[in-house]
């Protein structure tokens, strides 16, 4: 069989070059969306609620196969899985503390990246802007200030706090003050099966603490945690200014683990 194919190469020519260049580029198209449904996921940051730890402009990988599978993992919701799903078994969901995009769940098409704050069945309020989880206030130290441009391009310096959650793990928050819209809320009760998001930009972030927009999260909706800052490009930088490369990138930012 071998043999004749070779024999019908040589007689009808070279293979046509466009067909050959039609496969090469389906071939890496497939390839890309392989990796982006399965393994990892390019995002951009377009807002501040993730301060201090994200910036505006960061570009991150989110690990696409750390909780397993959902139908939200591949490209417009196609896949027919319900739940989440992984080889072999069951899937977990993401630890307190994880830094994780996930569909908004009231319009499944908008992505948002906040930090899981609340797991399925903790009671979570925020009172005088002070977070408490299961009826105990979570710790906080003031460890200085952090400059920011507020919702209307105001620059505001605000306060900036190492936060330590249930169970040990620290992170950075800021917050223009304790008497802000949403530094007074109800009790919620995190559903089964679901997560209280938060941005660690505390008074100027729209996460679960706004039902009528986020609300608890359900775990399908979750595409993973974000993992690498791979590139961050600064105000001053411009794609059809290319004099503004090298300065407009915030080198310091490369490869640097989401934290």
């Amino acid at each position: 069989m071998s043999d004749h194919f070779t024999d019908v190469t040589a007689q009808t020519g070279k293979p046509d070059g466009f067909i050959e260049f039609l496969k090469t580029i389906i071939y890496a198209v497939l390839l890309a969306l392989l990796i982006r449904s399965i393994v990892f996921e390019p995002f951009n940051i377009p807002s501040g609620s993730m301060l201090p730890n994200l910036l505006v402009g960061d570009y991150i990988f989110v690990s696409k196969y750390s909780y397993g599978y959902s139908r939200y993992s591949f490209p417009l919701g196609v896949a027919p899985i319900k739940g989440r799903w992984w080889p072999g078994g069951k899937a977990g969901g993401p630890p307190r503390g994880a830094v994780v995009v996930f569909k908004l769940p009231t319009d499944n098409s908008t992505d948002y990246i906040k930090r899981v704050i609340g797991l399925p069945g903790d009671r979570i309020q925020v009172i005088s802007g002070r977070l408490y989880i299961n009826g105990t206030k979570v710790e906080r130290k003031l460890i200085g200030t952090f400059t920011a441009k507020g919702p209307y391009g105001e620059v505001q310096t605000l306060q900036r706090y190492e936060e330590t959650l249930p169970g040990g793990m620290t992170h950075e928050i800021i917050e223009v003050s304790d008497d802000q819209p949403l530094d007074n809320t109800p009790g919620y009760t995190v559903p089964p099966g679901h997560y209280f998001m938060m941005g660690d930009n505390r008074d100027n972030s729209q996460d679960s603490r706004v039902t009528s927009r986020v609300g608890p999260v359900p775990l399908e909706n979750i595409l993973g945690p974000a993992r690498i800052r791979f590139l961050s490009l600064g105000d001053s930088f411009s794609i059809y200014q290319p004099w503004t490369w090298p300065g407009g990138v915030r080198w310091n930012r490369l490869f640097g683990a989401v934290e």
